[in-house]
């Protein structure tokens, strides 16, 4: 997300900061390259003109440049700015206070309504315990109500039943109506894919929305689409009142134009963005991290609520067990790669890193490859259970047996025997000295998950 703009913005700074005393020429070359690099990221040009207008109002005054560190408070100007562009501050989803809180979901065809109804829905069931209902408006795109169905049953919530032959508006109020008779908290409406400019398909939406009072209306746009994301926004505000966005496939936008301008040209919050394919992968749009990310500063916040929220407790407190008794076999090495491709692999941990850009061609040069993880992972199923709890019982033709079933060559192997041997030595080592009270008070809780504290 963001990799090309927050390369050029990165290249931009480090120049500026390796300066000592800045002139105004200094800052207004400066803005220049940062104008480039947002256009380049199809950020709209009215957005840029205003960012580059209130940015260089800032930056060229005294306080900047008279200050001890002027590359800094230039940074922390575009940082502020930044932030104000994308929305100041988090806006959540809302249900309202009297149940059920109807959230219906609208925008083109193909931009992922229907992922993301499913994802919501289990966000809505997991994180706020709320009891929710799934409907399907959709009669025009061949299996969409089906679809819909079908990720509901693999998010384990509820969607209402399909009859066939009837028509958005009954199916609407059928929705309705289960969801208060059923006594669920919230309803997610998943509507047909239409066009802005299609008045019939937007003059049916609007009777929607009459019928079913929703208290969000979300727009959901993908974020490759750039600045066509802005113009259906903005057409799809103007006819039924969007409360807010959800911007998709933002794992794969590298220049992030249609975050950084649709909130500034509609005035509507970007309240959650899809990460990935997977159900888990919905994240709350925080303008402060996104801003941090971009000017290479990380997202350490967002890293830990990750953390949280995919280690299993139980899991972690008998790793702990084990790691004060200095023991850590590879049934533990799996727990650990298992949470690691939770959290979007190590590509998408490093991401949220302070100053990871700044090394990202070194680990091209060191060839990091997130398939290792798979790799690891099918020879560590390959092994019996006495083999993953003794690796010493490795020999040469049970390394070739693990090597042939999990598709992995047997150098492969003997790389991830040495890398747990390296690992298990590492532990012990570390949990010596936290009993001997080598280790810094401060420093258990920035260890791995399940690290045993002194």
């Amino acid at each position: 997300m963001f990799d090309s703009l927050a390369d050029r913005l990165g290249e931009v700074f480090e120049h500026l900061t390796k300066r000592g005393a800045l002139t105004e020429s200094d800052v207004g070359k400066a803005l220049r390259e940062v104008r480039i690099a947002l256009l380049e990221a199809d950020v709209a040009l009215s957005v840029v003109k205003k960012f580059i207008d209130q940015v260089k109002e800032r930056a060229v005054g005294a306080e900047v440049l008279n200050s001890i560190t002027p590359g800094q408070m230039v940074i922390k100007v575009v940082h502020d700015h930044l932030v104000q562009m994308l929305g100041s501050d988090l806006v959540p989803v809302t249900l309202g206070a009297n149940p059920p809180g109807v959230v219906m979901l609208v925008g083109l065809q193909g931009s992922g309504k229907t992922t993301t109804a499913a994802k919501l829905g289990l966000r809505f069931k997991t994180r706020d315990h709320k009891n929710t209902l799934m409907a399907s408006l959709d009669v025009n795109r061949p299996a969409a109500q089906e679809q819909l169905l079908l990720l509901g049953r693999q998010a384990g919530v509820d969607t209402l039943p399909v009859v066939q032959g009837q028509l958005p508006l009954a199916i609407a109020e059928r929705a309705v109506q289960a969801a208060r008779l059923g006594g669920y908290d919230a309803l997610i409406l998943d509507t047909a894919g239409r066009l802005h400019i299609n008045d019939a398909l937007m003059n049916e939406l609007t009777e929607l929305v009459n019928v079913t009072q929703p208290i969000e209306t979300l727009l959901v746009a993908d974020s490759l689409t750039g600045q066509d994301a802005v113009k259906i926004a903005d057409g799809f505000h103007r006819r039924v009142g969007l409360t807010g966005l959800v911007l998709t496939r933002v794992d794969g936008d590298g220049r992030g134009g249609a975050a950084l301008s649709v909130r500034s040209v509609t005035g509507c919050p970007i309240k959650l963005i899809g990460v990935g394919e997977n159900l888990e992968a919905l994240e709350d749009f925080h303008p402060e991290r996104i801003a941090s990310r971009l000017l290479g500063m990380g997202d350490v916040v967002s890293l830990v609520e990750k953390a949280q929220a995919t280690i299993e407790h139980d899991e972690a407190e008998k790793l702990a067990a084990k790691l004060g008794k200095g023991q850590f076999d590879f049934e533990d090495l799996a727990v650990q790669i298992a949470q690691i491709r939770k959290m979007g692999g190590m590509e998408g941990m490093l991401a949220l890193l302070p100053g990871i850009a700044k090394i990202k061609k070194k680990m091209a040069v060191g060839r990091v490859d997130e398939r290792q993880l798979s790799h690891q992972e099918a020879i560590i199923r390959s092994m019996t259970l006495n083999e993953r709890r003794n690796a010493k019982l490795l020999n040469s033709s049970r390394k070739r047996r693990i090597a042939s079933g999990s598709g992995t060559t047997i150098q492969e192997v003997n790389r991830l025997l040495k890398q747990q041997k390296d690992m298990s030595t590492m532990m012990k080592r570390a949990t010596k000295m936290g009993k001997k009270g080598l280790m810094p008070s401060a420093l258990p809780n920035v260890l791995p998950p399940g690290f045993p504290t002194p």
